[in-house]
């Protein structure tokens, strides 16, 4: 028949999500900058952000369901399979040139640093900060981290969290094992355990932001470690909230040995936030940290 299908690919519906969206996102954009600028933007960026916000998240949802129905209806062929595997290859590796970014940035400040003075009222915890460029003495005051700071110990909370996602790959792993062997009460066990450490990591980081030595803004310090950590957070928070997908899904009978891209993306996506946090904790709590002041 001329409307056979012969080959293995699968042509997808017309659907308007991908142009909802573009527009969602470019409206999420426009109401950031107009937030971060109220003066010379207006005051209403926020609800333009938030608008934009739902937008995405509703794009999201449709996106990804079109996925799963299409996954139940046969047409995620073998071949089909491995460019979805190819497309989730390139996505990690986007996110690992994004975090590239970050570490760039820690290393050219830590390697380069300012001739800063730091100074802290114990009583209020405020900040002064004094450039010592063109004073007597600046060479002792361009160090890294600023003389004067305090830091996070790296053996406390931060080898915490460390070992806290270094186990939660390892229950990952078992709840991926388990849905090969056809273990369901183990893939759900795993996951289980995986989101509750996940959950538990992030409750630490934000405790750690609570109680934190020094400012976001004002410190080249302050605003590398929080935007490199930071950002880390939030993708274990999408990790987490992946994983919580992939427990629902596990519940409703979705996934089998032989079917079950949507679970393995979810824990390529969990190994690779667990090794660029090693990354993290090398690079800016032990290293970066190193022979400064702990608080």
């Amino acid at each position: 028949m001329a409307g056979a299908k012969n080959h293995d690919y699968h042509i997808l519906p017309p659907s308007a999500t991908p142009i909802i969206g573009s527009f969602a996102a470019f409206t999420m954009f426009f109401g950031l900058v107009m937030w971060m600028h109220p003066k010379e933007l207006g005051s209403y960026g926020s609800l333009i952000f938030g608008a934009g916000l739902l937008g995405v998240l509703y794009t999201f949802w449709t996106w990804w369901a079109d996925t799963i129905r299409e996954a139940h209806a046969g047409d995620h062929t073998p071949v089909v399979q491995l460019h979805l595997r190819y497309g989730m290859i390139l996505f990690i590796a986007s996110e690992v040139m994004f975090f590239v970014g970050w570490f760039w940035a820690w290393f050219d400040f830590a390697l380069f640093p300012e001739a800063l003075k730091i100074e802290i009222d114990q009583a209020t915890h405020a900040f002064t900060v004094t450039n010592m460029i063109g004073q007597e003495g600046a060479e002792a005051y361009k160090q890294w981290p600023p003389k004067g700071m305090e830091v996070f110990g790296a053996f406390s909370l931060p080898l915490l969290n460390t070992l806290i996602l270094l186990c939660s790959g390892t229950t990952v792993t078992w709840a991926h094992h388990s849905l090969i062997n056809g273990d369901r009460k183990g893939l759900i066990n795993g996951l289980w355990l995986t989101i509750g450490l996940g959950l538990l990591f992030s409750c630490i980081q934000a405790y750690e932001y609570a109680i934190a030595p020094f400012p976001f803004g004002g410190l080249n310090y302050g605003s590398a470690f929080f935007m490199a950590t930071g950002f880390h957070g939030f993708h274990v928070i999408v990790g987490t909230i992946f994983l919580m997908v992939c427990l629902g899904r596990a519940y409703k009978g979705h996934f089998t040995p032989k079917q079950h891209f949507g679970f393995e993306a979810a824990a390529w996506y969990w190994h690779f936030v667990d090794v660029v946090w090693l990354f993290l904790f090398i690079a800016i709590y032990v290293w970066g940290g190193w022979g400064a002041p702990v608080h």
